[in-house]
């Protein structure tokens, strides 16, 4: 997206109430994309009045680009089948990853404080009731994944690992367009509802009328300032800071590069709800991918949901493997961030996945952020050897060439023969089906991920087949990214901003990436992102709705 599509930042100090309004609303909705749509369309069939506002020349956001997988604990479709989905089950299995050194079964919050369990608590309500109203108001109608398992089904803790994900009923079988069909319906859905609509509008602050929030004031690319007045409340669904440099390197704990959120992701949010002293939370975590390096701060930058290929592995600058390949995402990306106090660096900040033709020819795919892909495709990403010497000096010809992106990360002088031997071993597992080195594909949500691979009969792991020993070879840069940020304002469960104090900010509402999520480190399962997010939606519309409305003055 070029900088003439979208308004340049402008200061976040609120304006000052009492003025004319442009236009004015019972609820205005900030963000038109998977939080901002359902929070928009649930306001308005509440009958409230609602103004959308979205920076960006189109709607959908980061969610148009996902698959809209959507984690809906005890749905519908679950209790329908006879599965039992169990508030204290469900928040036990979210407090056990959360707050891993805090879990505590026997404890009346399992270790979660009070804030995160009355969040977690939030999603085990309100998420079916959100995702069943959408699919009723023909919004955002669903089919149920039934075989679909959480990404950690097999700890003792999830008493229902499979059944929880719902995806957009149009999508494809790959589930991969789910995105794009999920915007399409709830975007034709708030158009025949009566949702006003106004793209190309940066919201650059709020409007404060004697400590309530009133509107906000956005700027449009051709410099015109539009003050919006809200008579109930604002809700802000804008998503993280993924493509804000400055707020990734002062608030991450690791040296993230930029995911695939959508372009506009700059943490607007952060600063407009900062200036009228909104506490932060969880600003240290983010949703993480794998991400091809070369590819970083493109907006048309795919995460890597799923690392093809069978016979294919990451190696480190030294040619070792140092990672389980298959791992999910957000916690294959932690592979890269791991500090060396001895040597003062991150080791693994860019590993190499190398293939061979085998996976190249089977494997080859253009879904979730594959970097294996087929003739036609986008292969900058590319590096090429018709032996392993050769694809080891391609692969020292690049890192030089993007060596200003990586603190002049090199390969070592054994590369080489590293990698040769780290072949040899991985191809011995592959043979037996058994990593003893990373237990590749040894959990369910492994072989999920896995993506198309070559048919053998009799395999027992269809994560791992040997590496070839003759080329051509395949390689690209790995690194790890940010899907979106999580941290941002602090809200109480009913999506209602919070200050300094932990009170309520009187017509300020938050939902999604913007804000602080319970999740803390956790990845919980596929669409764990966007199911709360619905939830959340839902339940600050709702709240919305109830406030008593502000004396505003519309022009």
């Amino acid at each position: 997206m070029s900088e003439q599509q979208v308004a340049a930042r402008e200061a976040a100090r609120p304006a000052p109430g009492g003025g004319v309004f442009d236009v004015e609303a019972d609820v205005v909705v900030v963000g038109g994309g998977g939080g901002g749509l359902p929070a928009a369309l649930f306001a308005r069939w509440l009958g409230d009045d609602v103004v959308l506002l979205e920076k960006a020349p189109e709607l959908g956001g980061t969610a148009k680009k996902a698959a809209f997988w959507y984690w809906v604990p005890n749905n519908a479709p679950m209790r329908a089948a006879g599965l039992t989905d169990a508030k204290d089950d469900f928040l036990r299995y979210v407090a056990r990853l959360s707050r891993p050194t805090r879990y505590d079964p026997q404890s009346p919050t399992f270790g979660l404080t009070g804030w995160e369990y009355a969040m977690a608590t939030a999603i085990h309500d309100s998420a079916s009731t959100a995702a069943e109203l959408l699919a009723e108001r023909d919004a955002l109608p669903y089919r149920h994944c039934p075989d679909v398992p959480d990404y950690w089904a097999e700890l003792p803790e999830d008493k229902a690992p499979y059944g929880r994900v719902l995806v957009p009923r149009d999508a494809s079988e790959s589930m991969a367009d789910g995105g794009e069909n999920a915007i399409r319906t709830l975007g034709a859905a708030a158009q025949r509802d009566g949702v006003q609509i106004r793209t190309n509008h940066r919201v650059q602050r709020l409007v404060v009328d004697r400590d309530r929030v009133v509107g906000i004031e956005a700027s449009t690319p051709d410099g015109r300032t539009h003050r919006v007045g809200a008579r109930k409340a604002v809700i802000f669904a804008t998503g993280g800071f993924t493509h804000d440099d400055e707020l990734r390197a002062n608030f991450l704990g690791v040296p993230a590069y930029r995911g695939c959120a959508a372009a506009t992701n700059e943490g607007d949010f952060v600063r407009i709800a900062s200036a009228v002293g909104a506490q932060l939370r969880n600003m240290n975590y983010a949703w993480m991918c794998p991400v091809p390096l070369e590819r970083s701060g493109r907006p048309d930058l795919v995460g890597m949901f799923s690392v093809a290929g069978d016979s294919m592995l990451f190696v480190d600058k030294s040619g070792r493997r140092v990672v389980n390949e298959k791992l999910p995402y957000n916690e294959l990306a932690q592979a890269f961030f791991r500090w060396d106090g001895t040597r003062g660096e991150y080791p693994n900040l860019v590993l190499v996945q190398i293939w061979d033709q085998r996976s190249q020819d089977h494997s080859a795919s253009t879904e979730y952020g594959r970097l294996i892909v087929p003739p036609g495709a986008d292969d900058a990403h590319l590096i090429r050897g018709a032996t392993l010497d050769e694809l080891a000096d391609a692969i020292a010809a690049r890192l030089d060439a993007v060596s200003a992106r990586t603190g002049g990360l090199r390969l070592t002088p054994g590369f080489l023969s590293n990698l040769r031997a780290t072949i040899d071993r991985f191809n011995g597992f592959a043979a037996t089906g058994v990593d003893e080195d990373f237990h590749r594909g040894e959990t369910a949500v492994q072989q999920l991920f896995n993506g198309p691979v070559k048919e053998e009969p009799g395999r027992t792991n269809p994560t791992m087949w040997p590496l070839a020993g003759t080329g051509p070879y395949y390689a690209a840069l790995v690194t790890g990214g940010t899907l979106d940020t999580k941290g941002g304002p602090q809200t109480d469960p009913d999506g209602r901003v919070l200050d300094d104090l932990g009170a309520p900010i009187s017509g300020l509402y938050g939902v999604g990436n913007c804000v602080a999520s319970a999740s803390a480190q956790a990845y919980w399962a596929g669409g764990a992102t966007l199911g709360p997010i619905i939830a959340f939606a839902h339940r600050a519309a709702t709240a919305a709705h109830a406030e008593q409305p502000a004396l505003t003055a519309a022009r």
